[in-house]
């Protein structure tokens, strides 16, 4: 089974490839803005099929949402190992006194 690491390996080697014949580097040519775009037109999609319930499509919007997620963090460098970092992070304190300590 595919890892999330897995996936940002992929992605971390595609975004040196011809934008011509990969997805993924044409799309982070494009630039940090044009990957945030997508990523946010991935989560409505996701969103939108949650709401109604359909499982399959919510599954295959997720997964476009990680993707797409994936290759934003890529074009801003931002590393998967410290979003993980960070979320350990949180995991030493109860949700709502670390969203608390956010809002100051």
């Amino acid at each position: 089974m595919m890892t999330l690491d897995d996936l940002a390996t992929i992605i971390a080697a595609r975004a040196e490839a011809d934008p011509e014949s990969s997805w993924t580097a044409k799309l982070l040519a494009k630039g940090p803005e044009k990957c945030a775009e997508k990523f946010g037109e991935e989560a409505i999609e996701a969103i939108i099929e949650a709401v109604k319930d359909d499982k399959a499509a919510l599954t295959s919007e997720a997964a476009d949402v990680l993707f797409h997620l994936l290759v934003m963090l890529q074009s801003r460098g931002v590393a998967l190992g410290d979003v993980m970092a960070e979320l350990a992070r949180r995991q030493s304190q109860s949700g709502i006194a670390e969203k608390a300590s956010r809002s100051k």
